[in-house]
C-alpha cells in the first residue's frame, strides 16, 4: 500500500487519483485476500476477535507488519529514486486545505522548461 502512495503520488500524471486507487486497493485486498487468508487491514479488529478468544499467537503480526512494511517501502522508495523524487504523500491535494507535510507538491505539478534547468 505505502509503495502505491508513494508511485502513484509522486507521478506527475496520475497523482490527482492517488486516494481513488488506494480506495481500489483496499477494496481488493478485503475482496480478494480477506477469504483466502482470513487477513485483516486493522489491528484494533484483529485484537477484537483474539480478546474473547484468548488467542494471542499471532496478533504480534498485525501490529508488527504494516509499520515495518510501510518503513521498507518508504527507504525502498527513497534508495531507488532519491530524497529529490518525493514530492508529497498526501492522497487529495486538489483542495483549498493547506498540506500539513513538508509539502513541494507544486513543484510536480508545475512543468520545468529547458530556461529553467540551464
Amino acid at each position: 500500500m505505502m509503495t502505491m502512495v508513494l508511485n502513484i503520488s509522486n507521478s506527475p500524471h496520475i497523482a490527482r487519483f492517488t486516494g481513488v486507487i488506494a480506495g481500489a486497493l483496499v477494496a481488493s485486498y478485503i475482496t480478494l485476500e480477506s477469504p483466502l487468508s482470513g487477513m485483516s487491514m486493522s489491528p484494533a479488529r484483529s485484537f477484537a476477535s483474539a480478546f474473547p478468544g484468548r488467542i494471542w499467537n499471532s496478533l504480534w503480526v498485525y501490529f508488527t507488519a504494516p509499520p515495518l512494511g510501510m518503513l521498507l517501502a518508504a527507504e525502498l522508495y527513497l534508495r531507488l529514486w532519491g530524497k529529490h523524487a518525493v514530492f508529497c504523500a498526501k492522497l487529495h491535494h486538489d483542495n483549498d486545505k493547506r498540506c500539513i507535510f513538508r509539502c513541494n507538491y507544486k513543484a510536480l505539478s508545475t512543468p520545468i522548461t529547458l530556461k529553467e534547468t540551464i
